[in-house]
């Protein structure tokens, strides 16, 4: 019956979809280093620009061209998009979107202030944010905190169409930008902390129907596997392969939200994403009948879809039966590089978990897998023995289990803390060098896990968490560095004193560029890492640098305004420590170096 209902829901989606190749529009901006016209800059999500009039020589000259205040004083994570002459950028909520002439000493042309309830800040987990807006086809796409997802005439803002993703009254928010593949605008959903079931959903560009919705967890016909076509380690899914790993219904409220970037391969045509953490963060409670660790499928996994029926490609797991709270949410880079002497089309993934993997982006095996930090404890490392029974998985350290020593026990010092060796924050790929540049956090916790009721739309988390510096290096909590994807080893790193929460970008001139939770915009060799160039802007930064080019020069951007999970304490005035999912108490040092502020820092050469 399952298998006649998900045959019946692909020939929908079939008739649903256009037979166009790709987004036209998308990929002739993206060529276009002008532009800055998609979030992490082209569907690949390298981060990379062919500019090269700011050099490694010059860039030590930057002077601040001109700047925005936003009017919002919480985490500004994102970029503004810049098309032809026009930028655009929203705020945190309200999700104000503002469109600026850059030719006409940066007037705005017009302001689209969403309706929106503002309990739904109650229910954003780390911070209001949002990690930007979406442009293709002469519209621009806002995606709401309270999930509205709206489509705008980019020359006036008026509303072309608008629908409801989620329900905000069961906790389900909308705070990652939507990936636009063919005529397909495809969003996720948050909420992983309060039980949401996670799912993306993808809608006609033109109507804003509803074409397909594929989800993390629970039956083949909704989460949109093929059980004899659908891959995992090269091997088919197989029947129920989600429903088998959950203790009953748990899969119901099991999390697998979905909100981080996402990534598109036009040849392959399939988009690439990764889903969250399990609920409740207690694994004590996800147990299975047994008593046994469990996987929960396709919690903390990497998938690859077909935009036009959603069906999975191939779908893999990093972290089974996750202890603590090691989302998979991170962003994907597809690159071509050489692995062990063979040049492979890969995708690079730089996980929670502080293991970066570099996977055939067509079967989604993985090929390296490696610390990116030399800290991480909770594993020894990944089993890439095809014949071995563990091939894939994770080599877990009994010693900092948080199932293993069981509710209400506090195991102390697992390395990474929850909110991982990466968050969010994207990384760049570099043409330049072939190397990946990487904003980490250098971070470890102790974990305490307590037993937890589901109620829709009231926090269902079940641990206590408190972070620290690593100890290894308790001056710093933070680097950014140089990653060789093909062999799985640093090039090149430089501490910071906080995470580095700063999407990075690197450009045709030999410069890497990132922001630090103080607020320092900085400017590094990409050989070496050799800091060249920094200022300090108005509050913390959780921005991505951006660039562009607007007659005949070549300017640098960066959104400034602490917040986000790292900056919680600051953005949302608390002082527990145990707060803000354990980040209060480890950032608390932030607030002798920044205060809120939403502002945008434009840089270019005199």
């Amino acid at each position: 019956m399952r298998g006649k209902i998900l045959a019946a829901g692909l020939a929908m989606s079939a008739l649903l979809s256009s037979p166009v190749w790709a987004n036209e529009d998308l990929i002739k901006l993206s060529k276009d280093p002008a532009n800055w016209a998609m979030q992490n800059g082209d569907y690949s999500g390298h981060r990379y620009s062919t500019l090269n009039q700011i050099t490694t020589d010059n860039v030590g000259q930057l002077k601040v061209a001109w700047t925005f205040s936003t009017g919002v004083l919480r985490g500004h994570e994102g970029s503004p998009l810049v098309i032809g002459d026009s930028m655009y950028l929203a705020t945190p909520f309200p999700n104000v979107v503002y469109a600026i002439n850059l030719a006409d000493e940066q007037k705005i042309i017009w302001k689209y202030i969403p309706k929106q309830d503002p309990s739904v800040i109650s229910v954003m987990c780390c911070d209001t944010v949002t990690r930007g807006i979406s442009y293709a086809e002469g519209k621009i796409f806002l995606y709401q905190a309270d999930t509205t997802l709206v489509a705008l005439d980019a020359k006036t803002g008026k509303e072309v169409w608008k629908v409801a993703n989620g329900d905000a009254k069961n906790a389900e928010t909308g705070t990652a930008p939507a990936m636009i593949a063919k005529d397909k605008v495809i969003v996720g959903i948050s909420g992983g902390e309060y039980g949401v079931r996670g799912s993306i959903t993808a809608y006609d560009i033109n109507s804003g129907k509803k074409v397909w919705r594929a989800y993390s967890t629970g039956p083949d016909y909704e989460v949109l596997l093929d059980p004899e076509k659908t891959l995992s380690l090269g091997k088919p899914v197989g029947a129920d392969s989600s429903l088998k790993t959950w203790n009953g219904d748990q899969w119901k409220i099991g999390g697998g939200t979905t909100w981080g970037y996402m990534a598109y391969d036009p040849e392959l045509n399939l988009i690439y994403y990764g889903t969250g953490n399990p609920g409740t963060w207690n694994p004590v409670q996800r147990a299975g009948k047994d008593g046994k660790p469990i996987d929960q499928k396709w919690t903390m996994t990497h998938f690859a879809r077909d935009p036009d029926t959603g069906v999975a490609k191939w779908a893999y797991q990093m972290t089974p039966f996750d202890e603590w709270d090691y989302d998979g949410i991170n962003e994907p880079i597809l690159a071509d590089i050489d692995v062990k002497g063979e040049k492979r089309k890969v995708e690079v993934h730089f996980d929670r978990n502080g293991f970066a993997y570099t996977l055939d982006r067509a079967t989604g095996e993985p090929l390296v897998a490696e610390k990116f930090d030399p800290v991480v404890n909770w594993a020894s490392g990944i089993d890439l023995d095809k014949s071995s029974p563990e091939y894939g998985r994770p080599i877990r350290v009994k010693k900092y289990s948080t199932f293993a020593h069981g509710t209400d026990f506090d195991t102390k010092g697992i390395c990474p803390a929850a909110l991982g060796s990466k968050d969010q924050q994207p990384a760049s790929f570099s043409q330049l060098t072939g190397l990946f540049y990487v904003p980490a956090n250098h971070v470890c916790m102790d974990y305490e896990p307590f037993k937890v009721s589901y109620s829709a739309g009231q926090p269902f988390v079940g641990a206590t968490v408190s972070m620290f510096p690593a100890p290894d290096k308790p001056e710093r909590m933070g680097n950014f560095l140089a990653w060789d994807a093909g062999k799985g080893k640093i090039v090149w790193s430089k501490p910071e004193q906080f995470s580095v929460w700063s999407g990075a970008l690197t450009t045709a001139g030999g410069v890497a560029f990132y922001g630090t939770l103080e607020g320092y915009f900085k400017a590094v060799d990409q050989k070496d890492g050799k800091e060249l160039y920094k200022f300090k802007t108005p509050s913390g930064i959780i921005g991505n640098v951006f660039t562009y080019m607007q007659g005949g020069k070549q300017y640098v951007g960066i959104l400034s305004g602490i917040g986000g999970w790292a900056g919680i304490g600051l953005a949302a005035g608390l002082t527990n420590p145990n707060d803000g999912l354990g980040a209060v108490g480890g950032y608390s040092g932030l607030a002798s170096y920044s205060n809120l502020g939403g502002s945008l820092t434009v840089f270019a050469l005199p």
